[in-house]
């Protein structure tokens, strides 16, 4: 069952336990799938929903930093509530070991020698780490071990 078809299920389930957290997080995700599809005039694949959960989980990371600056605790507690809905729908994260691992064998496919050719490796890369790292992390890998 693709990632789409659990988050419909997830909201029918969450409406019937009147779980409103995870209703109005899971609402707000279709609601982001549904407007990329609308934007690319097409169906989204499994590893661009995956991104846009990446891409919702990371907001909601950086509105908790805002909230705990103005000492809103309650906003705080929510956000992190919304995080543990979203995060049940991600693959299980990749090690710092792991990404490394990959990412040299990467490299060494596309024959990179140099930061220059970062963009090969991450074209290359990202569809197969298919959101179990962060962007941001990936590129600070690739970075690293291009600089070697």
């Amino acid at each position: 069952m693709d990632t789409k078809t659990k988050i419909n299920n997830a909201i029918k389930d969450a409406m019937r336990a009147k779980d409103e957290v995870a209703k109005r997080t899971l609402r707000m995700v279709r609601a982001a799938i549904q407007q990329a599809e609308v934007d690319r005039r097409t169906t989204l694949d499994e590893s661009a929903v995956l991104a846009i959960l990446q891409k919702e989980v990371k907001s909601r990371r950086e509105t908790i930093a805002e909230a705990e600056k103005a000492g809103r605790e309650d906003m705080v507690a929510d956000t992190l509530a919304e995080i543990a809905v979203l995060e049940a729908f991600l693959p299980e994260a990749m090690s710092t070991d792991e990404l490394r691992a990959l990412a040299g064998t990467v490299i060494a496919e596309v024959g990179a020698t140099s930061p220059a050719d970062m963009g090969k490796v991450m074209k290359a890369l990202i569809p197969r780490v298919a959101g179990r790292a962060p962007g941001g992390e990936i590129s600070k890998v690739v970075r690293e071990l291009l600089q070697k």
